[in-house]
């Protein structure tokens, strides 16, 4: 068995806690919401025996990890994120990126950012680019999908969310996924990271965020109106759910003009939004044959 280590480190501002395994060549996992490291505890153990230091950081905000000092949590801030743990972590070469919801569009950020500090960019249940730029706008399919984003906006929300011990959780999960049977031992960890004082505000704030400019940094700005514009200058590989009831599969549509440096868009039948935990051997698979393991 392949000992899992805790430790913490100082980037960007922002005292990270990471779960890591293994030696060697890094590679940075990167989380989504509603979840927490441990959401690639199926990764890890797999990406470590092939030869990899995997490290999985608790984003900014998810407890351990310290809140933003600023109060920010808009992509491009997130982005800085991952290239300054990259260079905590590995400063005299570049890493595998592996990032799923939240942490696909840190990814696609920091590879807009610093592409020199990423050498293979993996990503999951987030697309990027010209549909997805569009959809708020023009697919009511979408629109439907992403009420929780317009609901998030209210100032009831945190309220609305940790109610009944944060059944609005366990509900989105079974929506966002609804062909994976999870076990309380899938969820509980990331209902308690969400309890933790200050965790479920910060969460929200990263979707408030998207709408509301007084929570932008403005020395980010020109960065953060790069984001689903500007081409994503690193080979990615990316993973879908057909499933998947937070982001449609048509959004994914186009996305290959958006990633000039190569992009393998890989489709799951029948998995959700949380496909890398639903079908690990697949994934798991498909991502140590791009990475020539």
């Amino acid at each position: 068995m392949i000992e899992t280590r805790t430790i913490e480190v100082e980037a960007n501002g922002i005292r990270f806690t990471a779960l890591e395994q293994g030696s060697g060549p890094l590679l940075l996992c990167v989380h989504g919401f509603p979840d927490n490291a441990l959401t690639f505890r199926h990764q890890m153990p797999v990406l470590a025996k092939a030869g990899y230091r995997v490290v999985a950081p608790y984003t900014r905000g998810y407890a351990p990890t310290t809140a933003s000092p600023t109060g920010t949590y808009q992509s491009a801030a997130l982005g800085r994120d991952i290239v300054a743990l990259i260079d905590a972590l590995s400063p005299d070469r570049p890493a595998v990126v592996f990032g799923h919801d939240w942490g696909a569009i840190a990814s696609y950020s920091a590879a807009l950012y610093a592409p020199h500090r990423i050498e293979k960019l993996i990503t999951a249940a987030v697309p990027y680019g010209p549909a997805l730029n569009t959809a708020f706008l023009t697919n009511y399919a979408q629109q439907k999908r992403s009420w929780y984003v317009f609901f998030f906006q209210m100032v009831m929300a945190e309220m609305a969310v940790a109610h009944d011990d944060l059944r609005f959780i366990r509900n989105l999960w079974h929506d966002w996924s609804p062909t994976w049977d999870h076990t309380e031992a899938d969820i509980a960890p990331v209902l308690e990271t969400l309890a933790e004082p200050g965790v479920l505000t910060a969460a929200i704030a990263y979707y408030r965020c998207i709408f509301d400019p007084t929570l932008l940094d403005p020395a980010l700005m020109d960065e953060q109106m790069r984001y689903n514009v500007a081409p994503v200058e690193v080979p990615t590989l990316y993973f879908h759910g057909t499933a998947c009831g937070c982001m449609g599969a048509e959004l994914t549509e186009g996305m290959e003009q958006a990633f000039p440096a190569g992009l393998e868009k890989v489709f799951i039948d029948n998995a959700g939004h949380f496909v890398h935990r639903e079908r690990p051997a697949e994934v798991n698979a498909r991502i140590l044959r791009y990475l020539g393991k």
